[in-house]
């Protein structure tokens, strides 16, 4: 039996679904299968040189941030993103002093850099500086402080021009982008890839966000055989981000040493007792197992 309350609940919501105007209507997949969040109330709706900017309250997740009417990151389920994405190449490389963030407008990804003690700079190149700065003071739990932090350095300019002219090296490039729509379907491409590989160490690591493999398949063969042509080690780990629908999100991961995916998970375990916050989400153990891809997604690889 289902208790009454709920039900007549449900229905309610169900009713209140017909009035759009109080609903965040994510079109990623145009108007095949979309998303609805309700909006409890809007913090920030602009427009930028680059994209529409939306910042809104709901229940379930927060603060969302929203661009070009897709979801970018929640406030309640950034952690996951957010460790995944740093903490995997951070440990796996285990020496890392200089990283280069491309993209990452609310600060998550610098967040979670600035927590190992090893890094002397984190340089944060992001194109959209009304997203970053709407970010700051709508969304500021996310970046937790660190824009201010003394080994934070950030520019507002587009990630492959940076990339491009450097003369800089990192250990490590975190690109916290886009889909491959608007501005950040250049950090999808050859031309940006290599500049990248220039950018970095001899035994650096580059990872990415490559979508979520149900829907965006091609996404994920695209950046793989174009990223097979330039460094040896190319493969893909996963993390499940409730807010982008369609189940795992694929991370990528590139490099020219091979002994950084071979890191022993002791290994892991000794290094994360030097973060200072305790994980959310990632484990030494979730670590190691995130590169064991389901069948589905090793057949788009095949």
């Amino acid at each position: 039996m289902v208790d009454s309350s709920i039900e007549n609940s449900f229905t309610k919501d169900l009713e209140n679904t017909n009035n759009l105007d109080n609903f965040f209507v994510e079109k990623l997949y145009g108007s095949n299968w979309n998303q609805m969040l309700k909006i409890s109330k809007v913090l920030f709706e602009g427009k930028s040189k680059f994209q529409d900017i939306l910042i809104f309250e709901n229940s379930i997740f927060g603060k969302v941030l929203a661009l070009d009417n897709v979801l970018q990151t929640t406030e309640n389920d950034e952690f996951i993103y957010h460790e995944m994405l740093t903490h995997v190449p951070i440990l796996s490389h285990g020496n890392v002093k200089k990283v280069l963030i491309i993209g990452g407008a609310d600060g998550g990804i610098l967040r979670e850099v600035l927590l190992h003690k090893s890094i002397e700079k984190a340089t944060m190149v992001e194109i959209d500086g009304i997203a970053l700065d709407a970010c700051k003071k709508h969304m500021p739990k996310l970046s937790n402080g660190a824009f201010s932090d003394p080994k934070s350095e950030v520019i507002i300019a587009d990630g492959i021009d940076y990339v491009k002219n450097t003369k800089e090296k990192f250990d490590i490039i975190i690109v916290d982008s886009t889909d491959p729509v608007g501005p950040g379907i250049v950090l999808f491409t050859k031309e940006f890839y290599t500049y990248c590989k220039k950018a970095l160490n001899p035994d650096g690591i580059i990872v990415t966000q490559n979508g979520v493999p149900f829907a965006q398949g091609q996404e994920l063969v695209d950046t793989y055989n174009t990223r097979k042509k330039i460094f040896e080690d190319n493969r893909f780990y996963i993390a499940p981000v409730f807010g982008y629908i369609g189940g795992f999100m694929a991370l990528g991961w590139a490099t020219d040493s091979k002994k950084h995916f071979n890191v022993s998970i002791d290994t892991l375990k000794k290094a994360i007792l030097d973060l200072p916050n305790e994980m959310k989400y990632y484990t030494p153990e979730v670590h190691k197992a995130s590169f064991q891809l389901p069948m589905y997604i090793q057949n788009k690889l095949k």
